[in-house]
């Protein structure tokens, strides 16, 4: 139920799509279906075995309707998301593992969909990234969507939700079918009581520029249908029956955000040029191909980070090389881009990852990931280099290899990528026998050998997250410890600076793809440390862009030997700021 008299309650969750949205609040309330146990006579296995192939088939044709109903040009963009589901709803290792059960321990459809989506679900519980452990959600997705119809018959459609005037969805959780059904010229955001930056229910929001607030807790038992309510989804703030003065106030910090905003995009199209002319490339970290058309409107030159882990979460089975060289190939062929950075499998014996043969790691952090999964599983990569090779001769495509320690692997992939070559060459097929191999740079080892890997290399990329983490010995997502997270931190920059360094003395360019780049307090210390490219998010980069312009570099490194000489990032933190703010008022 609702509180009562709630008047200007705020709650606070996760911004993740930037913006300002008022409304009326539209309800979904899906909360999940009770399941019960039941043993089934051996007689009736059968009927429950159809029982549970009827409902697959039915969730099918419900998600191809609300695929063949999308009215939107740019939700349907998206409509992958839903590609990726119905492939999980038909793959054998899914659905088997269900008939198994029932058959196994004579069970009804509905417990047995249960037992098996609760195991699915325990390999993303010690999941570290962000981005893979959203993922699990697309498994509650599929149950939530089979247990209704298992249970009723069929899945409500949103699709015909009316709604007077512009609506405020609020939910526990949305999934891709839902927000991609949903009208969106009735609807000015999203609140759910889960998810995170990488939810779909957030990249389909920042895609359509919709304002969303994810994480905030009870937020289906404060609010009722048509209870006023404001969001604000670069805060992460949510109000329940703003008063007139909260209403008045939050809609002039909308107008100064739409302000700045055309600005910023007036400012998208500009160099990346500081005023005493030195000039930086400004990239986008993408996962996605519809993200390419963000990274134009945007200002990025190209894409510094397009991270390749979706092509395998997404689908049944692990990618063939002919499906790797068709998604590469609509990069490289995109003519908006100056070059695209594609990442490696950066994945680990922590996620899910259905046909490798990893097994559990008490520490998967430190454990077979990355390019150690990749060299052990060398069917996984050889699918991956071959894809990209071929797609190569179609435009400026870069290799990165993720979490490289040492030279040795870095002269095992050399003569793997010389290997992969010849076999093409042998078979008459075209691609780049010059494309660019960079290496990430993300481990304390990399950086003091950095010297010796510089010569095996054309470029370094900086991935300041497992840096960071690694360097002071902490888990981002541990709250006991993330207060230790420090981008300033003497020992990182340090770090960062001696890496810059030993690749320029070698004439080799570094790029910078963590989330240090995206975030603009940061940009005159990338500045003063000298790196050749930025890579963030597409939203960010306008407002990245302003920053570089209204900064001279001579200042820039001045600022960071002030910062380099103190002991203390968090005194870093506090002088940064002040200076940005006496710098950059209307931004800071």
């Amino acid at each position: 139920m609702s509180e009562e008299g709630l008047t200007n309650k705020v709650v606070k969750g996760i911004g993740v799509s930037s913006g300002i949205a008022f409304g009326k609040v539209r309800l979904i309330e899906r909360g999940r279906l009770p399941v019960t146990k039941r043993s089934i006579k051996e007689e009736h296995i059968q009927k429950e075995v159809n029982r549970f192939r009827h409902a697959i088939k039915t969730a099918i044709e419900e998600l191809n309707s609300i695929k063949e109903s999308i009215p939107d040009d740019e939700v349907r963009k998206h409509a992958f998301i839903i590609d990726a589901h119905m492939m999980i709803l038909q793959d054998d290792f899914f659905t088997g593992a269900v008939i198994e059960t029932i058959k196994s321990e004579k069970v009804n459809a509905e417990w047995a969909l249960d037992q098996v989506v609760s195991k699915f679900l325990l390999s993303f519980e010690k999941v570290v990234d962000p981005y893979l452990k959203e993922r699990g959600q697309d498994i509650k997705y599929i149950y939530s969507r089979l247990a209704r119809i298992l249970v009723k018959g069929k899945t409500e459609d949103l699709n015909n939700i009316r709604t007077a005037g512009k609506s405020i969805i609020v939910a526990h959780d949305l999934s891709p079918a839902d927000t991609i059904q949903l009208n969106m010229s009735k609807v000015s955001g999203f609140v759910t009581e889960v998810g995170g930056r990488t939810s779909h229910t957030s990249i389909v929001a920042r895609a359509l520029e919709i304002p969303a607030v994810v994480a905030v807790q009870n937020i289906t038992s404060l609010v009722k249908n048509n209870d006023s309510i404001v969001i604000d989804g670069d805060e992460g703030i949510v109000i329940i029956n703003p008063s007139k003065e909260t209403q008045d106030e939050f809609l002039t910090k909308q107008i100064h955000l739409k302000i700045q905003k055309k600005e910023f995009l007036k400012v998208a199209r500009l160099k990346a040029e500081t005023k005493d002319g030195y000039k930086i490339k400004v990239g986008a970290n993408i996962e996605l191909l519809a993200e390419m058309d963000i990274v134009k409107k945007y200002g990025g030159m190209g894409v510094g980070l397009y991270r390749t882990e979706y092509i395998f979460l997404s689908k049944k089975g692990l990618p063939t090389e002919e499906e790797h060289f068709h998604i590469y190939r609509k990069l490289a062929e995109n003519k908006d881009l100056e070059y695209v950075t594609v990442r490696t499998l950066d994945i680990g014996g922590d996620k899910f990852l259905q046909n490798s043969k990893g097994q559990k790691e008490a520490n998967p952090a430190l454990g077979l990931r990355a390019i150690r999964l990749c060299i052990k599983e060398m069917d996984i990569f050889k699918a991956q280099l071959m894809g990209i090779l071929r797609a190569s001769a179609y435009g400026p495509l870069k290799i990165l290899i993720p979490m490289v320690s040492g030279t040795d692997e870095v002269k095992k992939i050399k003569g793997l990528l010389k290997e992969y070559m010849d076999e093409l060459s042998s078979k008459g097929i075209e691609f780049n026998r010059d494309i660019k191999l960079g290496i990430m740079v993300e481990v304390p080892s990399t950086c003091m050998i950095s010297d010796m890997l510089a010569p095996e290399v054309d470029f370094f990329s900086i991935g300041t997250n497992d840096l960071i983490q690694y360097t002071l010995a902490i888990d981002r997502v541990n709250e006991y410890v993330s207060y230790l997270y420090e981008p300033l931190h003497p020992a990182v920059l340090r770090m960062i600076k001696h890496t810059v360094q030993v690749a320029h003395a070698h004439r080799i360019e570094v790029a910078l793809c963590g989330e240090m780049a995206g975030e603009p307090l940061y940009v005159p210390i990338l500045l003063g440390l000298e790196l050749d490219e930025l890579s963030m998010n597409p939203y960010t980069i306008p407002k990245t862009k302003k920053i570089i312009r209204g900064l001279e570099q001579s200042y820039c490194k001045e600022l960071l030997k002030a910062i380099l000489n103190n002991d203390s990032a968090k005194r870093s933190e506090a002088l940064l700021r002040e200076e940005m703010k006496r710098l950059f008022p209307k931004e800071f």
